[in-house]
């Protein structure tokens, strides 16, 4: 089945780290998803590379879409403003969402909230719940230990195979929207 990716969650930090080049190309990032018609899950906030790649996804005409939680919010992490952001009870349900609304996910530097959200997506892979592909952004070589984890794993048995993995690893974001533009199921 060839089915065309519309909708894509991007999962990043909510801070911008620590080289330039992590805003730079989620900036980039945004702006492709934008001009190539996609349209946009993300965390709601409008903070670090997470309001970063919203702001610039929305800014080339992409429709954008927020989940954030009441938590988040009650910390006082501010929604991003123009982008309709539904707020629910916890993390589990926002992942819920989004993954729910989302044809592919797009994974960009981040901290534990993104690692969590990408290894429950490659757990949903790996049992066969979902066949939805993952795109690491790899800026800065950011996501090269995750990847040589994995390796580690599958080294040690503690993966069997690769085979139920979608999962493609970009050196830059046009490589990645390529990718996603070419994809086939």
């Amino acid at each position: 089945m060839n089915k065309k990716i519309k909708t894509v969650a991007v999962y990043c930090g909510h801070q911008f780290g620590l080289y330039p080049a992590f805003e730079s190309d989620a900036n980039l990032m945004g702006e492709l998803i934008g001009k190539n018609g996609l349209n946009m899950v993300f965390g709601g906030g409008d903070v670090g590379l997470m309001g970063a790649v919203a702001s610039s996804a929305l800014n080339n005409g992409a429709h954008v879409t927020g989940i954030s939680t009441e938590h988040v919010v009650a910390l006082q992490e501010p929604v991003h403003k123009g982008i309709e952001v539904t707020i629910v009870n916890g993390v589990n349900e926002r992942k819920q969402q989004m993954f729910e609304l989302s044809d592919a996910f797009i994974i960009l530097p981040g901290g534990i909230g993104t690692l969590n959200e990408v290894t429950d997506i490659l757990t949903m892979q790996q049992i066969g719940e979902t066949k939805k592909p993952i795109f690491f952004l790899n800026t800065n070589r950011f996501w090269a230990s995750f990847h040589d984890l994995i390796v580690d794993m599958l080294n040690n048995k503690f993966i069997e195979s690769l085979d139920a993995y979608k999962v493609s690893i970009a050196k830059d974001p046009q490589e990645l929207i390529d990718w996603i533009l070419n994809y086939k199921d």
